[in-house]
């Protein structure tokens, strides 16, 4: 028989400080904190925005983003040029990153990402991340 004053509350007590841990660490908004996006480190993406973006006309190339690729990122006017629609938010924000950086080469899209900010970017990411998705697999395409 055992004496319920002799059991250790030892696990109880490691759950609660592990929770209390887990709470500090877990990142709570701080009101005056920048909201980014997990992998791209952009700010949060506004899909509103993104849409006035997306129908803007590039100083650098006098074209907006649906002009090449379709009100909603899924009508390219090139075969070659991608759809964007449904596409991972932080993979386009991580490609026009490196368009604007200069990491990554395309005649028109550098031109075009050259001038975005991050806010910018992170928008046009968000908007096209809520388009339909229409993405295939292209092996054999060609």
């Amino acid at each position: 028989m055992t004496d319920r004053k002799s059991r250790k509350p030892l696990p109880l007590l490691c759950l609660i400080a592990a929770c209390a841990v887990l709470t500090a660490c877990g990142g709570g908004q701080d009101d005056g904190a920048e909201q980014r996006s997990s992998s791209a480190g952009l700010p949060k993406g506004r899909i509103d925005a993104g849409e006035r973006q997306a129908n803007a006309k590039g100083a650098a190339t006098g074209q907006s983003c649906i002009d090449c690729h379709g009100a909603d990122g899924n009508e390219p006017l090139d075969p070659t040029y991608p759809k964007l629609g449904g596409q991972y938010a932080d993979y386009l924000g991580h490609a026009l990153q490196q368009y604007r950086n200069g990491n990554r080469e395309h005649a028109l899209m550098a031109n075009q990402a050259q001038d975005l900010n991050d806010q910018q970017i992170a928008d046009l990411a968000a908007y096209f991340a809520s388009r339909p998705a229409q993405i295939r697999d292209l092996q054999g395409a060609h």
